[in-house]
Order: structure tokens, then sequence, then C-alpha cells
């Protein structure tokens, strides 16, 4: 069997300032067909579960390209076409095909494609015909359009939030593809908008307790593979929100029972899914009064895995205005002050302006007199699943009892490392400001004390009904009341 792998993804904040063009799939990630490194990579998924399997089953595996980039704004047209041309164009010197698996979010937005992934599966699709399987893994904060289940015959999402399951989803989506190009199974979709966009924490009840009774359901009396779509509330899209897919062997009408029932529990649950954001002040009071041990606290708003710069001071601002000391910040992105750091030298003190370069939302530049503690070219942080992340040159300064992480590539904190390899001694921190939404929770969470959500203005507010939604499908639950889902129509049956 020839099969055919590459990735095209990233998370489109369309509310964000930053345009998302080619330079940003090279700082994250931009490989040319068959250069993918041994490492995994978040979106390459498929290709890496291909290189299991294919030597042990005896297919020829073919990697097209792979390419992502850091959460930010809309894509620009040059850059989605080019890297879509690109792969389509390693696709079509691959055929023929059995198999089609590709690692893609479900949230890319860029100029002139509101649903980039249902472009992109539809392109493939009209390459490689019907006869052949078309299969991707998928981000659970997607928007999953029905043209993207219309155009696929397998789609699977991770379920865990922190995303730590990519390589388990990926060889899942790889077995579930195999068995649909032998015929022994013939997977039919069932996709149920539940007309709210809500976070799904896996970290904590009943976000977990549901995951788990979710994947309980699968591999039996017929369930093939279930998808849980939490949806991206900064896609300001028609397709934006939480939604859940169901495979069946050959049974649709099971299929959408199955949906609407699940459907139907999220939205009971939605304001125990809910998270918590206190304002900054009432945050940092809880802190305070936390038990002894490292408070974490999460600047969501400024979470560059949602499309925010990663340079707010907000939160930051307050801890200083307090004289709250003890305290640990980053990563902060401020490759001009990173710069600065490097060329005065580890030890050095001196004026530094941090932060709040990209925006009003990013709140005013900090003036700080800092030392220089640590500097780190070219550092990598280890990212979700154990994948490397690049953060470039890197300094560690401290101003006011602070100690912060300066980087000079844009990205959320992932593993403790990006403290850690720069000599911040987390345990010994009494407040860790995180920039990042939850995936910081799989790494962060061993050494926390206590893990408050901060509700600080920025860029990625998690404030839903602040945003200035204009083409959202209405209603939407936290925008507006709603108690049913909806059944969505599928032109193509699978």
């Amino acid at each position: 069997m020839r099969v055919f792998t590459g990735s095209l993804a990233t998370e489109t904040n369309t509310f964000a300032p930053m345009p998302t063009g080619l330079a940003s799939f090279k700082d994250r990630g931009y490989f040319p067909a068959g250069r993918h490194p041994k490492d995994l990579n978040l979106f390459a998924g498929p290709l890496y579960a291909l290189r299991e399997a294919a030597p042990q089953r005896g297919w020829t595996l073919i990697e097209g390209m792979v390419a992502s980039a850091q959460p930010s704004g809309t894509v620009t047209r040059e850059a989605y076409e080019q890297l879509r041309d690109e792969l389509l164009a390693d696709l079509r010197a691959a055929l023929p095909v059995d198999m089609v698996l590709l690692g893609l979010h479900g949230a890319m937005v860029a100029d002139g494609y509101e649903d980039c992934e249902g472009d992109l599966l539809a392109r493939v699709r009209q390459i490689v015909g019907p006869g052949v399987v078309v299969g991707a893994e998928l981000d659970p904060h997607m928007h999953l359009s029905p043209r993207m289940v219309e155009q696929a015959d397998v789609l699977v999402s991770m379920k865990e939030y922190p995303h730590t399951d990519v390589l388990e989803r990926a060889r899942e989506l790889v077995n579930l593809c195999e068995a649909a190009a032998a015929g022994r199974v013939r997977p039919v979709a069932a996709l149920v908008d539940c007309r709210m966009v809500v976070p799904i924490h896996t970290t904590r009840e009943p976000a977990r307790s549901f995951i788990d009774r979710v994947q309980s359901l699968e591999g039996r009396d017929g369930v093939l593979t279930v998808s849980i779509g939490q949806g991206f509330a900064h896609g300001n899209v028609p397709d934006m929100g939480s939604k859940v897919l169901v495979y069946t062997d050959g049974n649709r009408q099971q299929a959408e029972t199955l949906a609407l029932r699940l459907a139907t529990e999220m939205i009971a649950m939605r304001e125990r899914l809910a998270v918590r954001y206190p304002g900054i002040d009432a945050a940092l009071d809880e802190a305070v009064a936390a038990d002894p041990g490292p408070v974490v606290l999460a600047d969501r708003a400024d979470n560059p895995g949602s499309g925010a710069p990663g340079d707010s001071t907000f939160v930051l601002r307050r801890m200083i205005e307090r004289g709250l000391t003890n305290g640990a910040i980053g990563p902060v992105w401020d490759p001009i002050a990173v710069r600065i750091a490097f060329e005065a030298g580890e030890g050095a003190k001196l004026a530094l302006r941090i932060g709040g370069k990209i925006g009003p939302l990013s709140g005013q530049p900090l003036d700080l007199d800092c030392t220089v503690k640590s500097l780190r070219a070219d550092m990598v942080m280890t990212g979700l699943a154990g994948a490397p992340t690049d953060m470039g040159d890197c300094a560690l300064v401290e101003a006011d009892g602070i100690e912060i992480v300066l980087v000079s590539i844009r990205n959320q904190a992932l593993g403790t490392d990006v403290f850690t390899q720069l000599g911040c001694d987390l345990a010994a921190r009494r407040f860790i400001v995180v920039k990042s939404a939850q995936h910081f929770h799989a790494s962060f969470s061993k050494i926390a004390s206590q893990v408050i959500y901060v509700g600080a203005p920025g860029a990625a507010t998690p404030h839903t009904p602040t945003l200035p939604y204009t083409r959202i499908r209405r209603p939407r639950w936290p925008l507006d009341d709603v108690s049913t889902p909806e059944l969505l129509p599928l032109a193509r049956p699978l």
C-alpha cells in the first residue's frame, strides 16, 4: 500500500493584531517534502505514526511538506496558497496512493478562506478521487466545518487538554484508515453543533469523566471513533463553536443518535466546564493567601498559543506595584530586550524596556532596572508530548525581586524547562506567572501548590461576549441562551 502524509497547520485568532505570513511558518517549523526531522512535531502526528507503522506493514510511505505556525492573526493569502499548493504538488508527485493522512489544526483562517482545512481537503479529494481513503488528525480547538467532514473519510481529534495524546490519536487515525482502505469497516459520520463554545480542561472534573466516558464507547458496538470539538472562540467565522463528531461502522442513525446525546450532555455541563477567571488583583490576592509552595498563575489572555503576542505587561506591572517579590514570569516575547541583554552579558546591570510593544492589548512597556542573570542561545523547550519547541535566544533578567524569562521566538509556556534551563529555581519561587491558557498544566502542575487562571486584558481574552463577532452563527452560548444541539447536514455520504 502507498501512503502519503503531510501537514499544514495553525490556529488563527482573527482578532489578533499580527498577520501570519510565510516567516511565521518558517519560525515555527517548515520542512519541505522528505525533510522532516526524526522528532515528533505537534501537527505531524500522522507522519510520526506512519513512520512507525509503514516498515512493519510493508507500506511505501511518501512524506510531503510539513508546515505549522505559532497561532496569530489571519494567515496571508500568499502564505496559505503557497504552502497549500506545495503540499498538493507533493501529493500529485506521489500518485498513485491508497491513503492520504494529514496533520491539520481545524481553525486555520486565511485572507479569502474562512475554512482553510475544508478547502485543502476538498482539493485533496479532487486529486485522489473517491476511492482513496483520506484522513486527518485535528486539534480539539477546531471549527470542524461540514465541508471538512464531507471531504474526508475519517477525522480524529486529540481529546486531552493539554494535548498530550498527539501520538495516540495519530496511531488511532492510521489504524482506522487502514481498516477503511481494506474494507473491514465503513466509516459513517454524524456532526452535531452544540451551539456554544466552551473549554474542556481534562485536568479537572467534569471534563475528565466525560472524556473518559467518550473513550469507553470507542471500538465497541460499531462505534469507531468520537471527536469532541471544543471550538476556538477567537475565530470570527461561521463554523466557530463546539461540535461532536461520531463515526460508526455503516450505521448513520446510530452515529446521529450518539452525537446528539453527547452534545446534549455537553450543553448541560457547560457552566461547570467554564473556567473561573478572577481579575488581576483578585488573582494576586488568592495567590498571596494560598498555601505555601509555588502558585502558578496562567495569563490566558496573553497566551501565544491562542494568537496573543506574549508581551503584555498587565500582570507584571501589578506585581511590581504591589511589591510582590520572589516571583517569576515568562516567556515574555521581546527579541529587542533579548538582544540588549546578550550585548550586555551575564551579570550586567542595566535599564531595560520590557514588553508592551505590539499594541494596546499588550499594555504599556515597563522600564525596569534589571540584572542579567542568565543567557542561552538557541534554547529548546520541551513541548507537548515531548516535542521540542524552539525558543530562540533567551535571557533571564531580574527586576524588583521578579525573574523574567525573555524569548526571541514567540511561544507559550509548555515545559518548566523554559525557566529552569536559564537557572530559575521554580521550586523556590512563590509566584510563577505563565503565558499560557492550559497547555502549561501538564508540566507546571507537578510543582504547583495551586493553579489560578487570571482574567487579565489581552488579545486572547477569555471573556467571549466582549469579542466583536460579525461572522459567527447565532445563537451561541455564552453570547446567547442555548438548550438544544443541532444535527448538521452532510452533503456527501461517507
